[in-house]
C-alpha cells in the first residue's frame, strides 16, 4: 500500500489518477499515524519550498519523513516533492530542506553563460538521459521525452545520485536518488507512457520491500 502525503501543497489528483491506472492501492492522508502504515511513500509537491517545509515542519510530517527515510523504507518525491529531498533552497529565501541527499536547489538564471536569455520556467517536454540505466526506476524503460514544469534546479556535487538527466541551460538533474530514497524533477504522472513505467517501477521497488521485511 503507498501512502501519499497531503500537505496542502501537492499534485494530490493526477498522482492518484496515475496509481488507479496502474491499479495499486494508495491512500492520502496528512496524518503521520496513518502514513506509518504505508509500505511506501510519495510526497508530492507544486508550489514554494518554504511553504512547503514550514507545513511540514508545522504538522510533524518533515521528521516523520526524515525518520522514514533512515529506516529504509521507500519514498519518491515528484517535483517540489524531490527538491525537498535535498539540503537547502534559495526560494524565497535560504530554506533548509529534509536533507535525505546532497546538493542545494537554486533557481535557472534565465541567462545562459553565452548571454543568451532563456525562459523560466522550464516547461515543457525534454528528453532524459539515462545515467544508471540500472537503476530500479528505470528497469525496461525506454528513453524518451517526459514533462517538466519548474523555475528551480538542483545543483550537487554529487553525481552518484543523478540517475537521470535533461538538459535546458546545462545539466538538469530529472531522476535522483540513494538507496531507498528516490525522486524525480518532472511529473511521471503526467508524462504519458516513459512517465508512467517509471511510476510502475517504484511501486515495484515498494512490493519488492514488502517481500524483504
Amino acid at each position: 500500500m503507498i501512502g501519499v502525503i497531503d500537505y496542502g501543497m501537492g499534485n494530490l489528483h493526477s498522482v492518484s489518477k496515475a496509481l488507479e491506472r496502474l491499479n495499486k492501492d494508495y491512500f492520502v492522508s496528512e496524518k503521520v499515524e496513518e502514513l506509518q502504515k504505508a509500505d511506501g511513500l510519495i510526497l508530492p509537491g507544486v508550489g514554494s519550498f518554504r511553504d512547503a517545509m514550514e507545513i511540514l515542519q508545522n504538522e510533524g510530517l518533515a521528521d516523520f519523513v526524515v525518520e522514514w527515510a533512515k529506516s529504509g523504507k521507500p519514498l519518491l518525491g515528484i517535483c517540489l516533492g524531490m527538491q525537498l529531498l535535498f539540503e537547502e533552497s534559495e526560494e524565497n529565501g535560504e530554506t533548509k530542506g529534509l536533507n535525505l541527499l546532497p546538493g542545494v536547489v537554486r533557481r535557472f538564471p534565465g541567462v545562459s553563460a553565452e548571454g543568451e536569455t532563456y525562459k523560466v520556467p522550464h516547461m515543457g517536454w525534454n528528453q532524459l538521459e539515462f545515467h544508471q540505466p540500472d537503476h530500479s526506476l528505470l528497469k525496461d524503460v525506454e528513453n524518451g521525452h517526459v514533462y517538466f514544469v519548474h523555475s528551480y534546479v538542483v545543483r550537487t556535487d554529487d553525481q552518484s545520485v543523478v540517475i537521470a538527466s535533461s538538459n535546458y541551460d546545462g545539466e538538469v538533474p530529472a531522476v535522483v536518488g540513494r538507496a531507498n530514497i528516490m525522486g524525480t524533477q518532472f511529473h511521471p504522472e503526467k508524462s504519458s507512457f516513459i512517465g508512467m513505467s517509471i511510476l510502475a517501477n517504484y511501486v515495484k521497488v515498494v512490493e519488492g520491500s514488502q517481500t524483504n521485511e
